[in-house]
């Protein structure tokens, strides 16, 4: 047993986090407390935390683990499973992206090579403001796509 500096209630040692520094070789503050700061600290801190996050996905040995993570058994599952998903949660969306796609493929639509907003040639997509009206698009640099879905919604029905 041992009492948690935080909350000062006695708990079994299993309700610690080990901790080999210590003493005892658990940490001082009770696993529910522990969990309730790091939750503060996160709400308070959503934006910079949401910053590194980004930015450490991106670290090179990242990348290239999810790459090869996709190539196996279990990720070639998971993105299937994840597409499964996406469809049953935005069934407009999908459609409207299906009707789209093969649209362009049957030459019913010109891609555009440079975005709408900024003339980027740097991955032009189609995008929909309104996803009721599948074949009306405008082509947006991946930034500024991103972005357009950043402060604004598109109409869904």
């Amino acid at each position: 047993m041992k009492v948690c500096k935080q909350c000062n209630i006695e708990k079994e040692l299993t309700d610690f986090y080990v901790q080999k520094k210590m003493f005892d070789g658990h940490l001082n503050k009770c696993k529910e407390c522990v969990k309730a700061r790091v939750g503060q600290h996160r709400e308070k801190n959503i934006e910079s935390i949401t910053d590194y996050e980004k930015k450490r996905a991106m670290l090179p040995h990242r990348v290239k683990a999810r790459e090869e993570y996709k190539k196996t058994e279990n990720g070639k599952k998971a993105v299937k499973k994840a597409h499964e998903s996406y469809k049953k949660k935005f069934p407009m969306v999908y459609a409207s992206h299906v009707i789209f796609n093969n649209a362009v493929r049957d030459g019913r639509v010109k891609k555009e090579f440079f975005c709408n907003e900024c003339s980027s040639d740097n991955q032009v997509q189609g995008h929909h403001d309104d996803y009721t009206k599948p074949l009306d698009v405008r082509w947006l640099c991946v930034k500024c796509h991103t972005q357009w879905h950043k402060t604004n919604k598109p109409i869904y029905e």
